[in-house]
């Protein structure tokens, strides 16, 4: 698209908003034949305008440039319906209460779609008094390791970045947590109810040493992950 805005996404916008030529053009102080002239693409609005009609349409000027509007339902901001994007070049991780517009590095980022943990990611939570103890079953070399790991409740995100050679291990406070997520580098984002962790005190694992045979046993079915 050579334009900077095009007179079929100003059409398109005014439409969704119900909104007349003639009311487009009061809030921007033109004429309604101007905005006909936008949207039948016989001339452009001014650049000083972008804003404004931006602004008129409640969106931002990326999403009228490039006529991709974001439609984000999310609107009471509810964490637990969070969007992670994670940049390929630099491993930047963005966190937003919904979709949005993410740029980095001249990439456009898309929302990362969380998979239930397997055998390859297996994640191990332990309550500790006010705490989730988060420990994950993963190597942590350069090439392989978990970037972050976040638990999310309905009002809150507590987010913690891993690195590599460092410990796949994070801790919580419990305050209402119901979802736990963590991105590995190389299989993408993975997420699990807390209170389904395989040793989850709660869920019937009373001591470390069962949690440490039941991980003895899951290497032994699965083998050790790269």
């Amino acid at each position: 698209m050579n334009q900077y805005v095009t007179g079929t996404v100003i059409k398109e916008l005014r439409e969704r908003k119900k909104m007349t030529q003639l009311q487009l053009a009061e809030k921007l102080g033109v004429s309604d034949k101007s905005v006909s002239k936008w949207e039948t693409g016989k001339g452009f609005p001014d650049i000083t305008l972008l804003e404004p009609i931006a602004e008129a349409f409640g969106v931002s000027v990326t999403e009228l440039i490039s006529g991709n509007t974001i439609h984000n339902a999310n609107v009471s901001a509810n964490m637990l319906r969070s969007k992670f994007y994670v940049c390929p070049v630099c491993g930047n991780v963005i966190h937003s209460m919904g979709e949005a517009e993410i740029h980095c590095h001249g990439i456009r980022l898309a929302p990362l779609e969380a998979e239930q943990t397997d055998e390859h990611h297996m994640i191990f939570i332990e309550r500790v008094e006010d705490e989730y103890y988060v420990r994950i079953d993963h190597c942590m070399t350069k090439e392989h390791h978990i970037s972050f790991v976040a638990a999310a409740s309905s009002d809150d995100m507590q987010l913690v970045k891993l690195y590599p050679e460092g410990s796949a291990e994070a801790r919580f406070k419990i305050r209402g947590v119901r979802r736990i997520f963590f991105y590995c580098k190389r299989d993408g984002l993975f997420s699990i109810d807390p209170v389904k962790g395989i040793d989850d005190k709660e869920s019937g694992y009373e001591t470390i040493r069962e949690r440490r045979e039941l991980e003895k046993s899951a290497e032994m079915l699965f083998g050790k992950t790269d």
